[in-house]
């Protein structure tokens, strides 16, 4: 079908063959959006995927809003060139910071992260009162305190950076006891706000659920933004007409800027499967 599915830069918008078994284009700056990814797989489990990880530039938290945009501006156009009919900006810190300025520039939908974890979270909390885990551009945004604040006047946010947690997932850190260490220092200030729900504002940190969950106890609801996304991916494909739903088996493909074998080695870890024939691209 031939549908009519982004603005470009200038205002037009372009007409793009899209298809079925086009797949699906999903990035991050690492193994966080795996998270992603494997969630697309349980919900949507006949699409195809592209999954491009910018291990060469990883971690994008500390980046500036401008080297931000910069890499996104580059990511995008590669993964539609690529084939890709829906794009999903599985990285918290894209999500809050290109995501706004980009988001009707090209031919593709494009599906960020952050409105669909705030109304994961405000649908969960009893009492308004939500923390935010996420990097320090994340944070400093301000993406998800507006976006909890736009959707209920009321809701109390509290934002907390978390700079060392992606650093420590990306060198396979994810049991060691340096890292419940430094969540436990990272959490006391949420929980001393008495928080009943936690936004986990970057996709690496599914990663420490179980670590993070021990910390906050029973008593607060962590949320992971990766299956609201993916419901609204899936709304957004049926509305289009172009889900996948049978024909050949789904075909995942990887992609990275940095090290193969290191990416492989992790993200087969992570993921709980084999990450074979991935392969090392240059986007610039």
């Amino acid at each position: 079908m031939t549908e009519k599915i982004g603005q470009q830069k200038s205002g037009k918008t372009e007409e793009k063959k899209v298809i079925p078994s086009s797949p699906l284009g999903v990035f991050d700056s690492g193994v966080g959006g795996l998270t992603v990814l494997k969630e697309i797989t349980r919900q949507l489990p006949n699409e195809d995927i592209i999954y491009l990880a910018d291990t060469a530039r990883v971690p994008y938290g500390g980046r500036s809003p401008e080297e931000i945009v910069k890499i996104n501006e580059e990511i995008i156009p590669f993964l539609i060139d690529e084939g890709a009919k829906l794009i999903v900006i599985a990285c918290g810190t894209s999500s809050a910071i290109a995501y706004p300025l980009l988001k009707d520039k090209y031919k593709v939908r494009l599906v960020g992260m952050i409105e669909p974890g705030s109304r994961a979270a405000l649908a969960r909390s009893r009492t308004g009162r939500i923390g935010v885990i996420a990097t320090v551009g994340t944070i400093n945004s301000q993406a998800y305190q507006k976006t909890l604040e736009a959707l209920n006047k009321d809701v109390q946010v509290f934002g907390q950076p978390c700079p060392l947690f992606v650093p420590l997932i990306e060198g396979g850190f994810v049991e060691a006891e340096e890292t419940r260490r430094v969540a436990k220092e990272y959490l006391k200030p949420l929980l001393k706000e008495k928080i009943d729900t936690l936004i986990l504002g970057c996709t690496h940190y599914p990663h420490l659920l179980k670590i993070l969950q021990e910390r906050v106890g029973a008593g607060v609801t962590i949320i992971d933004p990766a299956e609201e996304v993916v419901k609204d991916v899936k709304k957004l494909l049926h509305q289009a007409g172009t889900t996948k739903s049978h024909g050949n088996p789904p075909r995942y493909e990887y992609l990275v800027t940095g090290s193969v074998g290191n990416f492989q080695d992790l993200g087969s870890r992570l993921l709980g499967k084999p990450i074979t024939h991935a392969k090392q691209v240059k986007i610039v």
